[in-house]
């Protein structure tokens, strides 16, 4: 016992050993003491595990005194694929000897493993020894199959030539496995230069009574294989009424290069029904010749939707600058499905050829067209167009306008804070006003440091009216500095209606705990129960505020506490208390658990609180979670459950 453990240990520090040398890219040779320590393996009773593990060594550190012990293993079911996978690196004529002797002595899975190792090693000298095999008719369909693919493998002429021969010959069971070795063969050929040969096997499989897919792959090997003078059974398959066939012959051409295949597609595709002329539009999308344009064009104008619109799609695929008129003029097709397509088009064209069409568009007198143009504008991300936009933004179409500001505020930045303050003030229609106050907000949020505007904004509270006041507002909620804070405290007391309520809507929304004291005094005292809600909802959301304390979220949830009424603000204050980390707010929680309207909520706050505080309070957590563990049947509750017990145990 001690003898094999020692075996084993031994095995493992060379696997660490080789290990560090790979990750190292330092390749230290075994020493001959290493390599007889790992044969001696191999002769010895050491369980399978250890002798499996010596192969895998010595595929990486076998020398020639290791083929010996590894052949000796051939012929064993357990041992026979590690013994090949330790062999068939050793670089040693001696291994492709052993393994052709092997054929005419091993069966089975070992002899089917023994033939892949030859078809591995690409021993050319088995290719006699293998034909003699694959003319018995006994050998059963897995060794036929491992003996193909070897030949395949080898993929010399003289292969190619037994496996050409056997195609004709061999039953319905082993001929798509020839012709994957045929496959194979023709691979090597043609990249020996020797394309002759690889054509003749092709043209062979292709001519046969064989499977669709040998077929279509073999099409496709012949026309590569010919190179340039493939083009000519390029169109030979185009005409063709099998659409497999047809469909092998128009993806082949993306492999292809040259203007002559994309003349040979454009050339055929007037005559082809429209399922084919649509793989062959998208062909000459993916190819992304320019050359193919005038007849994209052509297709796009007229003949069947579903054509017109593979037409339009491969347009922007071939992104040549010709295509923008055309697709800028499809733009008015009175299909809707056409004219979506051209803009989709349109809007993925680069350049800025298709960037001034665009603008061009957007001074016409067209509504229709120039709100298409504010769409593209802002899809192809044209922030030269902001002043075009700004203009636009000012237009006495109403639709016009809000387009225009929704684009503004996607493609802008705060130098255009002037141009939109300007409109604010221009505006009087709350419509107007609200696009614009979306427009400000966003170019706010995008700036490093969105308080150092702040001055601007308040600054003009006192000149507007209270519907631009309002916007204002709402844009200062959404900077949220301590200045916005303020101002717009001020305006929770303003005389007019609208005024207060988007300053109170303002403050609720805010996203700093600084406003926490002014929400609680108005939960507190307005006399509203509308506007206690949503100041007390407010409050309890700034607990989540990670600048906080503990000890302040826990103060903030007992003021809470005493002012909810509604199971709405329950559910609010519980889901903040499962964020806090503190045994009093494990006890504020719990203190739900009773209540048959939150139960479920208040259990899954207490698992929160449990899961932060476990390892400080491992017996107080035991103790809370077998009380959630009898008051809750959700699942999710007493899976998480059960598993903040077991770390509390």
């Amino acid at each position: 016992m001690l003898k094999s453990k020692i075996k084993y240990m031994l095995i493992i520090s060379l696997l660490l050993a080789c290990g560090v040398q790979t990750f190292g890219q330092t390749v230290v040779p075994a020493t001959k003491q290493e390599v007889d320590k790992l044969v001696a393996v191999l002769k010895s009773d050491a369980q399978l595990k250890e002798k499996m593990d010596a192969c895998r060594l010595l595929s990486i550190v076998g020398t020639k005194e290791a083929i010996a012990p590894l052949v000796a293993l051939l012929g064993d079911e357990q041992l026979s694929h590690m013994a090949r996978y330790g062999l068939e690196p050793i670089p040693e004529a001696a291994v492709d000897e052993a393994f052709r002797e092997a054929l005419g002595k091993l069966k089975g899975r070992p002899l089917v493993g023994v033939i892949g190792s030859i078809g591995v090693r690409r021993d050319v000298k088995a290719v006699e020894p293998l034909k003699e095999m694959l003319m018995q008719h006994d050998l059963g369909d897995d060794v036929t199959s491992a003996i193909v693919r070897a030949l395949g493998k080898i993929g010399n002429s003289a292969a190619s030539e037994i496996l050409t021969t056997a195609l004709e010959h061999t039953s319905d069971e082993n001929r798509l496995a020839v012709c994957e070795g045929l496959f194979r063969c023709a691979e090597n050929l043609a990249r020996q230069d020797k394309r002759r040969e690889a054509v003749a096997i092709y043209d062979q499989m292709r001519e046969l009574d064989l499977p669709h897919q040998v077929r279509a792959g073999a099409l496709r090997g012949a026309i590569l294989a010919r190179s340039s003078g493939g083009l000519g059974l390029l169109r030979q398959y185009l005409r063709s009424d099998d659409y497999i066939l047809f469909s092998a012959a128009v993806q082949t051409a993306q492999e292809l290069t040259g203007s002559g295949v994309t003349k040979a597609l454009t050339a055929e595709i007037n005559k082809l029904p429209s399922d084919n002329q649509i793989l062959v539009i998208q062909t000459l999308g993916k190819r992304g010749d320019a050359s193919a344009c005038p007849a994209l064009f052509a297709l796009a104008r007229s003949g069947a939707k579903s054509v017109r619109i593979a037409a339009i799609q491969s347009m922007s695929e071939i992104a040549d600058a010709s295509a923008v008129p055309v697709l800028v003029e499809l733009l008015n097709d009175g299909d809707s499905e056409i004219s979506q397509a051209a803009q989709e088009s349109l809007a993925s064209v680069p350049g800025h050829h298709a960037d001034q069409a665009v603008t061009e568009m957007l001074n016409s007198r067209q509504g229709s067209r120039r709100l298409t143009a504010l769409e593209l504008i802002s899809r192809r991300r044209m922030t030269s167009s902001i002043p075009a936009l700004l203009k636009a933004a000012a237009d006495n179409d109403q639709k016009i306008r809000s387009s225009a500001l929704r684009k503004v505020g996607e493609l802008g930045s705060l130098t255009e804070l002037p141009a939109l303050l300007d409109l604010l003030i221009k505006f009087k229609s709350s419509q107007d006003l609200d696009v614009v106050e979306r427009a400000l907000s966003a170019i706010c949020m995008k700036a490093d440091n969105p308080e150092s505007y702040t001055t601007k904004l308040t600054g003009l509270l006192g000149r507007v009216q209270p519907l631009q006041k309002c916007a204002l507002l709402h844009v200062l909620g959404v900077i949220g500095s301590s200045n916005a804070l303020v101002a717009v405290r001020a305006e929770v007391t303003n005389s007019n209606e609208a005024v207060r309520e988007a300053a109170i809507s303002a403050l609720c929304a805010w996203k700093t705990a600084d406003a926490a004291p002014h929400l609680l005094a108005l939960a507190k005292e307005s006399p509203s129960l509308s506007r206690k809600t949503a100041t007390l909802r407010g409050y309890i959301n700034l607990v989540r505020d990670e600048s906080l304390s503990t000890e302040k979220k826990l103060e903030m949830c007992r003021q809470a506490t005493a002012l909810i009424q509604r199971n709405e603000e329950k559910k609010l204050l519980l889901g903040v208390l499962g964020t806090v980390p503190a045994t009093e707010a494990l006890s504020m929680a719990m203190t739900y658990m009773g209540d048959s309207s939150v139960r479920n909520e208040a259990c899954f706050a207490v698992v929160g609180i449990c899961d932060k505080i476990v390892l400080q309070n491992p017996d107080e957590v035991a103790e809370a979670i077998g009380k959630v563990l009898k008051a809750t049947n959700n699942r999710n509750v007493t899976r998480r459950a059960r598993q903040v017990l077991d770390k509390a145990k």
